[in-house]
């Protein structure tokens, strides 16, 4: 009788607790009775997994924060690796978290245990050196992104495209409609959303031209009503405090999240480059990217940042399919002329080039992720 399969895993917060719960469900169609531990979170526990630290150990958010909790994540990982070491699993798989797990990968590698790293880190746009760790660490990268394939494949590393899951859970055609009875907005009204980004700097440095830049709408376009989600308290008051300090009133609605039925409502976004593009794009909301940062913060970023664009539509479509102004072209009237520019002309040009580009990457993650963990094992 042959013995269980035995996958380590390691999910480093929410989102690959959730990565791995996928990933956990589609290998159990093919091997249910095989064994998953490691650090997991409810979801990944929910499947089967056995948590041997829980992962609420390693969510740790800011420096300060990190800084504190130090000397107990390095022994977690220190003890996990030891673990894996005297229990080898036939495969491990570490989910995100590069800074934790990358160091176990290599080290369980060392041992000949096959490691994958699940999620690139972002090698691909700054400190490219990090290249080569990864590849002395996993045997096989699996990649949300085309372009981060290849990235990898210029060095020669194992990487394989799977798609994005966020591409899997959000539909071809958006239910604009659905969103906006959700969101209490009235059917018939225009809809500007504005997503100055979620960190306080970010806000303080945007939320004034993305406000300046609505208010020049609105009275070019007064059908338009403008919606804000914001990801906290700090920030509701933050960008109320702005709102107060406009000259003349605007129809701005703030929500408590709900970012995804936001964009899903819009007929316009607004937004700070991150990964708030990635998702206007699959909701098939036409955008503009705008972002400003410090001078110095944006010399030390020019220098380090190896990619051509900013924003994940341009990088997955490998052009310019959405606007991005940066720095001193981040202007209220650059904004105004290129929302202009949208709402006269080529908004449904932009809606056709986003379905495109979902379909492009929309390739059941889940299961591709399984299939490749399949292929390394039988290799």
């Amino acid at each position: 009788m042959t013995k269980p399969l035995r996958i380590g895993l390691i999910a480093g917060e929410t989102s690959g607790d959730i990565l791995g719960e996928g990933l956990i469900k589609a290998l159990k169609l093919q091997y249910p009775d095989a064994i998953f531990e490691g650090i997991a979170g409810p979801r990944m526990i929910a499947q089967g997994c056995t948590a041997l630290h829980p992962l609420e150990a390693l969510s740790v958010m800011g420096f300060v924060e990190v800084l504190g909790k130090l000397r107990s994540i390095l022994r977690i990982r220190k003890s996990i690796t030891q673990y894996f070491i005297k229990n080898p699993p036939d495969i491990f798989i570490g989910i995100d978290a590069p800074d934790f797990n990358l160091t176990v990968e290599l080290k369980l590698k060392q041992q000949g245990i096959k490691t994958i790293h699940y999620v690139s880190p972002s090698v691909w746009a700054w400190k490219q050196w990090r290249i080569h760790k990864i590849a002395k660490a996993t045997d096989l990268v699996l990649a949300f992104l085309p372009f981060e394939k290849a990235f990898y494949d210029k060095f020669d590393v194992p990487c394989q495209f799977i798609g994005h899951t966020l591409a899997d859970q959000l539909p071809l055609k958006r239910d604009q409609l659905g969103a906006r009875k959700q969101l209490q907005i009235h059917p018939d009204k225009k809809v500007l959303a504005l997503l100055p980004g979620s960190r306080k700097a970010e806000v303080e440095m945007l939320g004034p031209i993305f406000l300046q830049a609505a208010q020049i709408i609105y009275q070019k376009y007064p059908d338009y009503c403008f919606v804000v989600p914001v990801v906290n308290e700090r920030r509701r008051q933050q960008f109320q405090a702005q709102i107060d300090a406009l000259a003349s009133p605007l129809p701005i609605t703030l929500y408590d999240g709900q970012s995804s039925a936001i964009l899903q409502s819009a007929d316009l976004v607004l937004l700070a480059s991150g990964t708030a593009a990635l998702e206007a794009m699959l909701a098939k909301a036409p955008m503009v990217v705008a972002y400003k940062v410090s001078p110095l913060t944006y010399m030390i970023a020019k220098a380090l940042v190896k990619v051509k664009y900013t924003s994940l539509p341009n990088l997955i479509a490998d052009k310019e399919v959405v606007k991005e102004l940066s720095q001193g072209d981040c202007t209220v009237d650059n904004i105004v002329a290129e929302l202009t520019r949208l709402i006269e002309h080529d908004g449904q040009q932009m809606v056709e080039t986003f379905t495109e580009l979902h379909q492009q990457i929309r390739c059941d993650a889940d299961t591709q992720a399984a299939n490749a963990v399949i292929n390394l094992l039988n290799h």
